[in-house]
């Protein structure tokens, strides 16, 4: 890949990564490090990578960047993440889309990563086993698993409301 051929890998994919990841992770700074960290990756290996296959390449370096990421910060315990107590409260009706994310963020890391690169990246079940490490069978079960789940919780009355 040339330096302008990097550019434009940068211009053309770094919003669909950045999305990616903050799906992922609920935070925005963590997820702008992660998407620069891709880059940096991807600047070293520039002459190895196929221009073609820059996207695909992209965004399993992010994926393996963002489970390195958490998988570090799970051996870390913040102050602010430890319950002191306070009253429980009653959520409100705040919309589909409030009801979907948090739905979506109910589901395990695999099964939300591959259905937000199949439902909102939009790739084949193929790329995102290429991403995810993951055969295409493993793939299309998790999507399944993670779709059927939505479904009963979003179907569900008391989950809603």
């Amino acid at each position: 890949m040339t330096t302008g051929e990097y550019n434009k890998c940068v211009d053309d994919h770094s919003d669909g990564v950045y999305r990616f990841v903050l799906h992922n992770i609920h935070d925005e700074d963590k997820a702008k490090d992660i998407v620069q960290d891709s880059f940096i990756k991807i600047w070293e290996k520039v002459g190895d990578i196929d221009f073609s296959k820059a996207r695909s390449y992209l965004f399993t370096t992010a994926y393996h960047t963002m489970i390195d990421t958490i998988r570090r910060e799970k051996k870390i315990t913040r102050f602010d993440d430890i319950e002191h107590g306070h009253p429980s409260y009653n959520k409100e009706y705040l919309g589909l889309k409030e009801i979907l994310k948090d739905a979506v963020n109910k589901l395990p890391e695999v099964q939300r990563s591959v259905v937000l690169l199949r439902d909102y990246e939009g790739y084949s079940y193929e790329e995102i086993g290429e991403i995810t490490s993951l055969n295409e069978s493993q793939v299309k079960v998790y999507i399944y698993r993670a779709r059927l789940f939505l479904k009963e919780y979003i179907g569900s009355l008391e989950n809603v409301m």
